[in-house]
């Protein structure tokens, strides 16, 4: 079970802090989305997300974006960030973050996978095995399929909480 587990757990990403980051050696945020830096399918930006990123930028942290999302969805949502980004990741596969690597030109050890998705972001993080960050999903989705997973995020999150 511990490849579902999250090396580190949030409520919100803006949480994060760039001493936290440079205590931990990380350098790049690979970043989610949908209930991570905004509602699903939002096409804004929140005012915490957006000071958040400039203060991330200020002390010097790579910020990529890393979705399962079309280039539609991921593309403009990154512009009014002002960061780059990776759609079509196919997460949990590794793809994304080998690209990722390439394209900021670092190794796995400086990166860390910010999500709010057990079984695909964590999971991601996990089989590439970089620094995996759980978010609280800022709100859950009305989609069967979402539900499910919610579910069974929610038997992996009471054995991490538990010790493993």
């Amino acid at each position: 079970m511990s490849i579902f587990y999250p090396d580190y757990y949030f409520r919100r990403v803006y949480e994060i802090q760039p001493d936290w980051l440079q205590k931990q050696n990380i350098s790049v945020l690979l970043l989610d989305i949908d209930n991570t830096l905004t509602t699903h399918d939002n096409p804004e930006v929140p005012p915490e997300v957006s000071n958040w990123v400039i203060q991330m930028q200020q002390a010097g942290m790579k910020l990529l974006i890393l979705s399962n999302n079309k280039p539609a969805r991921v593309e403009p949502f990154a512009a009014k960030l002002g960061v780059d980004y990776i759609a079509n990741a196919a997460k949990p596969l590794s793809g994304g973050i080998w690209r990722a690597c390439e394209r900021l030109g670092v190794g796995r050890s400086e990166l860390a996978i910010v999500g709010d998705q057990i079984f695909t972001d964590i999971l991601c993080g996990k089989w590439v095995g970089i620094t995996s960050i759980l978010v609280e999903p800022i709100e859950l989705e009305n989609h069967p399929f979402f539900q499910l997973k919610r579910e069974l995020e929610k038997m992996v999150l009471i054995g991490w909480r538990k010790g493993g």
